[in-house]
């Protein structure tokens, strides 16, 4: 039997990436790529009107690491970093890697009381931030116990007392070498999770880690070398900007990064800098309807995370682009992923198959593997996921079992070998003991030509335990009139089973996000008492 194309794909990529020798740090990829691409644009700022070359960056890392050292950090020291979009977090990052420091990003959304945990939290000695974020050190009673005004560098103009980010980096030598021996094990980011079910926890994550992650993205998405303009639009304190910038360097390309992203400006953005890869907000395809445009962007490769299938098939259709799907999460970096080759998996929905270093199984309840089409929780082994969450022996021994890490993910896996997630574990809405897949909910509901986006979230109840609530946002002009309770309800009657159709709908202008563009469901629960939404029970067959 003829093997499917994909897997045969992804075999072959599997071959390629374990003979192939990676770079052993963050610090010596730098040197690496400044020595073989020079003064050519690494990064540009377009909102900034800046630009980093290569051999700049490699100078700079090597101007401040030696900087930092003067000022007392070693080895294993952990550093905040709190600062946008700008070449000063990438110069920080790759000045901490070449010391053997570890960079623990800070959200730039966060208030005092977010803040202190995350200092507090992850032990962080110093901390590198900007000026427009210090009112939120400012506003503590008083710093972290690791903390000093004295080892809080900042960007822009410091207060008294304050250390002088450039003064410092400009005062640094550009022949540092390391005085302790950085290899691919030692830590390099303290990365934070999101925190949606708690506190954020933070990953422990290699230097290893984050040379697999950029150069396997190359390797898979580099179009033969042809991919040389991409475009970073999510804040830096995420992971997704970081291996996208390791990706485009292993590319020897240029990354065109915006401030903040601002959707009414996206297709200006792919058609102004020639952008041929990024990471597509689906919601951009209903901002920009087909036009001439279209056939003036040089897109060739975008990751379409989590998209409903007919957009996936829409997106390949009007740009003439590969748009993929993958899994990937904090802990473990990339973890599944549809080949290009995989055509026919268009629109599939599928997450695709374990991408190299990678072993995966789903699980039952009690920890047994299940047999394909059934649904369990998937797990995951290999070479550099997180060394475990910092300081949290209870969420170590409750995520992993031996080498195995527990996603906390629903999936499936069909006869051919592709996986499917089926919905979060803890966004699952349990009414009277039947679960109901949140993200299966809010596909169907955007499937209405009316509703834009949507999010389902479990309500308590005191007979059924939890009921189901949906909130939806309305395409551009349309109000509930036009898409009343009860065409929402007789939508999902027509293709859920009855224990899954919502009791309550709710209407939102606009989602409260992540700077990721991802809907914060928190905040809607929040913002959105029960008594601000329509609820069958009280009001049936009604708009």
């Amino acid at each position: 039997m003829r093997m499917d194309p994909g897997i045969a794909a992804m075999a072959r990529f599997h071959e390629t990436a374990a003979a192939t020798d990676f770079p052993e740090t963050l610090g010596a990829f730098v040197a690496e790529c400044a020595a073989q691409h020079g003064d050519k644009p690494l990064s540009i700022y377009f909102d900034e009107d800046r630009v980093l070359s290569y051999a700049g960056l490699d100078r700079s890392a090597s101007k401040l690491a030696s900087g930092l050292l003067e000022m007392g950090v070693r080895k294993g020291t952990h550093v905040a970093v709190m600062v946008p979009n700008v070449p000063e977090f990438l110069i920080t990052w790759a000045a901490l890697g070449r010391i053997g420091a570890v960079m623990v990003p800070a959200n730039t959304g966060y208030g005092v009381e977010e803040l202190t945990y995350l200092l507090t939290d992850s032990d962080a000695q110093f901390m590198v931030v900007d000026a427009d974020y210090l009112d939120r050190l400012q506003g503590m009673e008083t710093l972290p116990p690791l903390l000093a005004p004295a080892r809080i560098l900042v960007r822009g103009t410091p207060p008294a007392g304050y250390a002088d980010w450039q003064g410092v980096h400009d005062a640094g030598d550009a022949a540092f070498a390391a005085p302790s021996p950085v290899t691919r094990t030692d830590l390099l980011n303290l990365q934070y999770t999101s925190g949606t079910t708690g506190f954020p926890k933070g990953c422990m994550l290699s230097h290893d880690y984050w040379m697999l992650l950029g150069h396997l993205a190359a390797m898979q998405r580099g179009q033969g070398g042809q991919i040389r303009n991409t475009l970073i639009w999510a804040p830096y304190f995420y992971m997704d900007p970081q291996w996208q910038t390791l990706m485009t360097m292993a590319l020897g390309g240029t990354a065109h990064v915006a401030r903040k992203m601002q959707l009414g400006r996206f297709m200006d953005w792919l058609i102004d800098y020639e952008i041929e890869y990024c990471a597509f907000p689906e919601p951009a395809l209903k901002r920009f309807p087909p036009s001439e445009r279209d056939g003036q962007t040089k897109l060739r490769y975008i990751n379409a995370f989590g998209w409903s299938g007919p957009a996936n098939e829409e997106v390949e259709r009007r740009f003439d682009v590969v748009a993929r799907n993958t899994f990937g999460m904090t802990e473990i970096g990339s973890g599944l992923s549809v080949p290009p080759e995989a055509t026919h998996m268009t629109g599939s929905q599928s997450c695709g198959v374990p991408s190299p270093f990678r072993q995966m199984r789903i699980v039952d309840e009690a920890g047994r593997d299940v047999p394909p089409g059934e649904v369990g929780e998937l797990w995951v082994a290999g070479r550099s996921v997180l060394q475990g969450y910092y300081k949290k022996p209870q969420a170590n021994a409750d995520s992993f079992t031996g080498r195995w890490f527990h996603t906390g993910d629903l999936f499936r896996q069909d006869e051919t070998g592709y996986y499917y997630i089926v919905g979060r574990i803890k966004e699952m809405i349990k009414r009277s003991g039947e679960n109901i897949s949140a993200r299966e909910l809010e596909e169907v509901l955007r499937r209405m030509p009316e509703i834009e986006e949507a999010a389902a979230v479990p309500e308590p109840d005191e007979l059924r335990k939890e009921e189901v609530k949906v909130y939806v946002m309305l395409a551009e002009g349309l109000t509930p009139k036009d898409c009343p309770p009860d065409a929402v309800i007789a939508h999902c009657a027509a293709h859920l089973a009855a224990f899954k159709i919502p009791r309550y709908v709710g209407y939102v202008d606009d989602f409260p996000r992540t700077p990721t563009r991802k809907i914060a469901k928190t905040k809607i629960t929040e913002a959105h008492q029960i008594t601000d939404i329509w609820d069958a029970r009280k009001d049936p067959g009604t708009g």
